[in-house]
């Protein structure tokens, strides 16, 4: 399944992209080589997006080689993101959007003040509102698994119709329609894509194939 392109990576093209494509995948590795085989096997499924957290050591160098060397073919987020500084170095770095387990306003605002897409963290309808007040443009929700996923979502999505929601673990191949089915505007996929043995063997094939089972299962519901 061939993925257009991304040439630009302005505030519209990162929410296009989730929204067209329903699919965030989260890269939490051990190391540098590690993340480029993960970067590698989403470009090689031609898909537009990649978030690397700040738990993978050296994260921030990590995502400005990445935003540099797949320029017009990847828009690379920086996730776990926790507080104010590391927001502001992520986006000196090239991170194309900002994501959050949890909700932290100054985060929120300094991705605003550079025109990026923040999604925040939250799990209760209160801090999903808090949130979205506060000027996220999305609400991952998380660890939205343990907390009755697909059913959690589909409760949240009667009151807050309007807010577009993430969930974060408990997210797989079995899963994964269920919580697009009950009102998710994307979903947050970790492991099940990248894979431990494939990334511990530099495996970008496989994780190229998982890839695009996802984007396959994502884009048909």
């Amino acid at each position: 399944m061939q993925v257009k392109t991304i040439q630009r990576q302005t505030k519209d093209d990162v929410l296009s992209a989730i929204r067209k494509y329903r699919l965030v995948p989260v890269v939490r590795v051990a190391s540098r080589e590690q993340a480029l085989c993960a970067a590698e096997g989403i470009v090689r499924a031609t898909f537009p997006l990649i978030e690397i957290t700040m738990t993978v050591p050296g994260a921030i160098d990590i995502i400005a080689e990445m935003s540099a060397r797949y320029a017009d073919q990847l828009i690379v987020g920086a996730g776990t993101v926790l507080e104010a500084a590391t927001c502001e170095s992520a986006l000196r770095a090239g991170a194309g959007f900002i994501v959050s387990p949890s909700f932290d306003a100054a985060v929120i605002r300094i991705a605003n003040d550079h025109n990026t897409v923040c999604i925040a963290g939250a799990l209760t309808a209160t801090e999903i509102v808090a949130a979205r007040r506060a000027g996220a443009d999305m609400v991952k929700v998380f660890p939205c698994g343990l907390v009755g996923g697909p059913r959690y979502i589909r409760a949240l999505k009667g009151p807050l119709p309007d807010i577009q929601l993430i969930p974060s673990s408990g997210v797989n191949l079995e899963t994964a329609a269920e919580f697009l089915e009950a009102g998710s505007t994307a979903v947050a996929i970790g492991e099940p894509i990248f894979q431990k043995r494939a990334l511990e063997a530099g495996d970008s094939e496989a994780i190229s194939k998982n890839t695009v089972r996802f984007i396959e299962i994502c884009t048909a519901v």
